[in-house]
């Protein structure tokens, strides 16, 4: 399936939405301010090591310190069955280390690492730690991986240095340009190393390409059409990076000249509008709604005004089909991770719900991110992960509502009101003052001026004391203060 690739630049941020059959699978945003970490390579300090969760704290030089699993300690990972290490018997408070980030931060956690380096090439990636030659997992058939490992084998020197991870795009590659990004690889390797000789403790030893130059590096493949850049120092600086590294890419690349903005030529900024909603609606009638929270997202699919099936199990298989393939767009799309709850409308018909799953598994093969499901419950939910290295794209554009917190609703005014009253009757009990001030919202005055005025004089009788209101158009609902007079 053919697609075009979009890149946008500011001197805020960098954009690159992927279009296929001119809809929106994938948007990537890097901004200045906070340029990605994944890939990354640091000189690390131990700071803590947590024997009871088998893992260990390392400052980097960011805010919080990241998180380093015994699984992903390269003496731990490479010891006998027999005779595993733990984290205290190789890692020790004060040690240095060098690290790779593999997990952006993302919430209130901090990155994820790895002492298991690894070096991403177009079509290598390399291991200079190991000697594992691997092949992606997105090569299924078992005759082209056993062919490649040997094909690699063959041009690679007998006293290598070093292991590799043959990429999908290799299957297409020329011996010429494997061994350009053997050599490529290497060097950096080199580099990395001369680097860190000289670093000091938590300090930055290597940096990744930048967003333009990964997308030209990992995503341009035999499918891409064209790779259109709006910027023309950034489509320098792809041209030269492409006849060093990427040349098959570099006839594909285009310098966008239009007058209407990039983006607004393909309606990016219109689906980056619907990704930040909760409900999204489908071409036959019916909508998703999507509900993030830290842990999960959970989508829930309805039939809305689809109503054109022959009976009510063929309108809601119908819609279910559709759902599957919105679903795993919009995952792409909203870069959504980790625990994902799917309840799609029930189905009576065992070989219907076969349809569905196999119909979300189709759609589902085009996500780049590793993603696994685990068929119906016996709720009828679906379970699925995608794996997650960095913030959704809620989470990078928006921030929680300061008037409900992030909660999605606010407190009624009636709700305020009652708040109020029983907030007057304690500070009466535990201050003495001549009268009681109240400033809230003119929404919620109005209430205590009207509905609930009479609440108001009761309580006022009963504490012995007036009560005077102030509104104050700045405060939000559930916003209000009791000034001592």
């Amino acid at each position: 399936m053919s697609e075009d690739i979009l890149i946008n630049v500011t001197p805020q941020e960098t954009r690159v939405a992927i279009i296929e059959q001119c809809i929106v699978q994938e948007l990537h945003i890097e901004r200045n301010t906070s340029l990605g970490l994944v890939g990354n390579i640091y000189r690390g300090r131990v700071c803590r090591v947590l024997p009871g969760m088998q893992s260990a704290f390392v400052e980097i030089g960011l805010q919080r310190a990241a998180f380093l699993h015994v699984a992903d300690v390269l003496e731990c990972a490479n010891s006998d069955k027999d005779k595993e290490k733990t984290i205290q018997e190789v890692l020790h408070e004060g040690q240095p280390i060098m690290v790779q980030v593999i997990k952006e931060p993302i919430g209130t956690k901090g990155a994820r690492l790895t002492t298991q380096i690894s070096i991403a090439g177009r079509f290598l990636v390399y291991l200079p730690q190991q000697q594992h030659i691997g092949v992606s997992q997105r090569i299924e058939d078992e005759a082209e991986r056993e062919f490649l490992k040997e094909r690699l084998l063959k041009l690679l020197p007998e006293n290598r240095q070093g292991g590799y991870i043959i990429r999908t795009m290799s299957e297409t590659a020329t011996d010429d340009e494997l061994l350009a990004d053997v050599d490529y690889l290497n060097k950096v390797w080199s580099n990395i190393q001369a680097a860190s000789h000289g670093a000091a403790d938590r300090s930055l030893v290597f940096q990744d390409l930048s967003l333009p130059m990964r997308v030209l590096r990992d995503v341009v493949n035999e499918d891409t059409d064209r790779v259109l850049v709006d910027s023309r120092e950034t489509y320098q600086k792809l041209l030269e990076f492409g006849q060093h590294y990427a040349i098959g890419a570099v006839k594909k690349l285009e310098h966008y000249q239009g007058e209407r903005p990039l983006f607004d030529m393909y309606h990016v900024e219109q689906e980056i509008e619907r990704a930040m909603s909760r409900k999204v609606e489908m071409k036959s009638g019916g909508y998703l709604i999507f509900d993030q929270t830290e842990a999960l997202t959970t989508v829930d699919v309805n039939t809305g005004g689809f109503v054109n099936g022959r009976s009510l199990a063929d309108t809601i298989f119908k819609t279910n089909l559709e759902a599957s393939q919105c679903i795993a767009r919009q995952l792409r799309l909203r870069n959504l991770g980790g625990i994902i709850i799917i309840d799609f409308i029930d189905m009576d018909e065992d070989e219907h719900r076969v349809a569905v799953l196999d119909e979300l598994k189709r759609a589902l093969a085009k996500d780049r991110a590793r993603t696994g499901i685990s068929g119906f419950s016996a709720l009828g939910l679906v379970e699925m992960t995608r794996k997650r290295t960095r913030e959704s794209l809620a989470h990078i554009l928006c921030e929680p509502c300061p008037a409900c917190q992030g909660r999605g609703e606010i407190k009624t005014a009636q709700t305020i009101c009652y708040e109020i009253l029983r907030e007057l009757l304690r500070h009466a009990r535990q201050f003495t003052a001549r009268e009681l001030r109240v400033l809230a919202s003119p929404k919620v005055i109005d209430l205590l001026l009207d509905e609930e005025s009479q609440s108001l004089a009761n309580l006022s009788d009963f504490i012995g004391k007036p009560v005077s209101l102030q509104a104050e158009t700045q405060y939000p609902q559930e916003n209000f203060d009791i000034i001592l007079m």
